[in-house]
């Protein structure tokens, strides 16, 4: 049986539309696609190796089967979620006036392939650490899918892995052999790590209880994972790889679970 659950990032919305609507369809489809991302990185024969992807994104969009957050006030908790990005990358220090018309400058200041990137990252992550109705919605999915396969490894990708880490805490019932978090924005100041539930104590979260080996890998250019490594933000974390993905796909699935980093992680609880 297959020993790995994973856990998406962002802009997988797409994948539910071309379901159908249909999360089941949507899930179906990213497996095979992440078993095919993964053979890369593992080589040998191609067969499947997740149980299930925890697929939440329907829950963080209009077509979940929760209402809409109101839409003024959700555009306003977008928008301080890119300022206090820009702050991280260094491209805010001295941010004034209205949230819009730094958006507006700050989109103009990146390139095609990273301003793309910004417009999906920034509200689905504000959704999720603001909207508390979405937020438990898709941290129970979560919890759900590894209590029913009890994986030896969780792979939890971009936003998947803040949405996991708050799910390990918060069902101490669930757990894994090995958490390996890529391209995690778990440790970014003022934006996601403050927020965290469990909130950190005295600077510093902590290896959820039921997870043994917590393995962080982040591309050096990626611009979600701020800071790229989590051990000075987290007590527990037993191994980080800084890698070269991808000057342009600096934070796809694809890239990341096809590096040789993750595999020498993951054969060991493989064989």
């Amino acid at each position: 049986m297959p020993g790995i659950v994973g856990v998406h990032g962002i802009g997988k919305y797409d994948y539910y539309l071309r379901a159908g609507r249909s999360a089941p369809g949507a899930e179906a489809a990213m497996r095979r696609k992440w078993d095919r991302y993964l053979h890369a990185s593992l080589g040998g024969e191609a067969k499947p190796y997740f149980a299930e992807i925890a697929y939440y994104s329907h829950l963080l969009n209009d077509g979940g089967d929760l209402d809409a957050a109101p839409k003024e006030a959700m555009e306003a908790q977008t928008h301080q979620v890119l300022v206090e990005w820009a702050k991280n990358l260094g491209l805010g220090e001295h941010i004034t006036g209205a949230l819009k018309s730094f958006t507006s400058r700050l989109l103009d200041r990146l390139d095609e392939r990273s301003a793309a990137f910004v417009k999906l990252f920034a509200p689905e992550v504000a959704t999720y650490l603001t909207d508390q109705g979405r937020r438990e919605k898709c941290r129970n999915l979560v919890a759900d899918v590894i209590r029913r396969h009890r994986p030896r490894v969780v792979i939890a990708h971009s936003l998947g892995s803040v949405v996991t880490y708050e799910a390990l805490w918060a069902c101490p019932d669930i757990g894994a052999d090995l958490l390996v978090t890529l391209g995690s924005p778990l440790g970014m100041r003022n934006v996601v790590f403050e927020r965290l539930l469990p909130a950190p104590v005295n600077g510093r979260g902590e290896r959820p209880p039921g997870v043994r080996r917590w393995v962080n890998i982040a591309d050096k250019d990626d611009i979600a994972a701020i800071p790229p490594e989590l051990a000075g933000c987290f007590t527990g974390v037993d191994a980080e790889e800084l890698v070269n993905l991808d000057w342009i796909d600096f934070h796809t699935a694809e890239k990341y679970l096809g590096c040789p980093a993750l595999g020498a992680h993951l054969r060991p609880f493989l064989a």
